[in-house]
């Protein structure tokens, strides 16, 4: 019998929603960010839980009717795609994590070589000021530098209110911003990541910092540029503006955070600041406008080219993936981040809890392998345009791969070799 659309996204978000309720343990609490319809969420939680079996034969049933023109059906089936994977995964049925990757993030993942790796390390060898220690110690001298003293945590807000102002002013000139969005920033204690932007509703969002980690300037903008314009906040925004509120597009108020539409979410956050603030011009403002103002002098580093360089170190997390899933022991794992990622030993701890929790082996793959699609597909002269994309339509990394990509690779890739 054929169903409306309206029934077919009711019956995604019920299915959405019962996933989210089974996957317990995720280091952010959930897998899901929804702001759709209530009364569905209410019917869930005061439901008895749907066996994993069930989801999946519903995400089955969903998949073979589609009531809509091709294009956005071919995006919501790898939604789906995504929770069926998930929910057969919750039954007993593991896929290795090359193909469970695939299922539901749409992206080819392998074992990185570490040759990847140590061409990162030639450039943040280039990029920090010289010393005579290890390019770990260097690496975190560097970070001790411009870190903001503790007895001056109180002026964060109003810091990170600042480079919200100029992300804003940078990514309007690209996109149009409504005029009165409002951004608030919020210390947080005892949360598993550094930072987080979270778009409410009502042209409201707010930053969240973890208080109880040092915060270092020279990552100001990287940081509220990824969590907020032209990043997370803005495309959050934007979509619903446009996709929701524009064109009744409900199903983007329900979104699976293990899918393959997260893939672009990290991508474009890692390349946020590089957006706005091309070449040397991230650490040009910063030292205007924050640096010396907090008793940090200048020297001799490379800040676009040290966040390119850890852009890159993200594909290391995406290995402990990979080992995360063979079971290899936290010491192993810890070891490997700490080589690779040059992770300090407090660090690498707290990375073994993110790749420990529910889901986040499968998530960290999103980060290095949507940053390293973008950064093919934004290297062109239409970048703006394809920006202007990534903020205002519904994309999955099939979109972004390079368009002479031979088949063959995806056979090739889904191969890793054991170090």
């Amino acid at each position: 019998m054929p169903v409306t659309p309206r029934e077919w996204l009711r019956a995604y978000a019920l299915l959405a929603l019962r996933v989210d309720r089974r996957m317990a343990g995720s280091a952010t609490g959930t897998v899901l960010i929804y702001r759709g319809p209530q009364e569905w969420r209410a019917q869930v939680e005061h439901e008895e839980p749907v066996p994993a079996g069930r989801l999946a034969e519903d995400a089955d049933a969903l998949l073979a009717r589609l009531p809509f023109e091709p294009g956005r059906a071919r995006y919501l089936a790898a939604q789906v795609r995504a929770l069926r994977a998930v929910a057969r995964r919750l039954s007993g049925r593991e896929l290795p994590l090359p193909e469970y990757a695939r299922e539901c993030l749409g992206i080819a993942a392998r074992w990185l070589p570490e040759a990847l790796f140590e061409q990162a390390h030639t450039a943040l060898d280039a990029a920090l000021p010289r010393g005579t220690g290890s390019l770990t110690q260097r690496l975190h001298l560097w970070q001790a530098h411009h870190t903001l003293p503790a007895d001056r945590l109180h002026r964060l807000p109003a810091l990170v209110d600042g480079a919200v102002a100029e992300t804003r002013r940078r990514t309007s000139a690209l996109v149009a911003l409504p005029a009165d969005e409002t951004v608030r920033c919020r210390l947080v204690s005892g949360v598993p990541f550094r930072a987080a932007g979270e778009y409410e509703g009502g042209l409201r969002s707010t930053l969240h910092i973890n208080r109880d980690l040092p915060f270092n300037l020279a990552d100001l903008l990287y940081v509220v540029a990824h969590e907020g314009h032209p990043g997370h906040i803005a495309e959050s925004l934007l979509k619903e503006c446009l996709l929701v509120d524009e064109q009744g597009m409900l199903d983007h108020q329900i979104r699976f955070m293990l899918g393959p539409s997260f893939v672009i979410s990290e991508g474009l956050g890692l390349h946020a600041q590089s957006i706005v603030f091309p070449g040397d011009q991230a650490q040009a403002w910063l030292t205007d406008h924050v640096l010396s103002a907090n008793g940090i002098t200048p020297d001799s580093s490379d800040f676009a080219a040290v966040h390119r360089a850890q852009n890159i170190l993200f594909g290391v997390w995406a290995n402990a993936a990979f080992l995360a899933a063979e079971g290899r022991p936290d010491t192993e794992l810890a070891a490997y981040l700490s080589r690779w990622a040059l992770l300090s030993d407090a660090e690498a701890g707290a990375a073994l809890g993110t790749l420990r929790a529910t889901g986040m082996a499968l998530y960290v793959l999103g980060y290095f392998h949507g940053w390293r699609l973008l950064d093919t597909w934004l290297s062109t002269s239409d970048r703006d345009a394809r920006v202007i994309r990534l903020l205002t339509e519904q994309l999955l990394p099939a979109d972004v791969e390079p368009v002479d990509r031979h088949p063959s690779t995806d056979q090739r890739s889904t191969a890793h070799r054991r170090p």
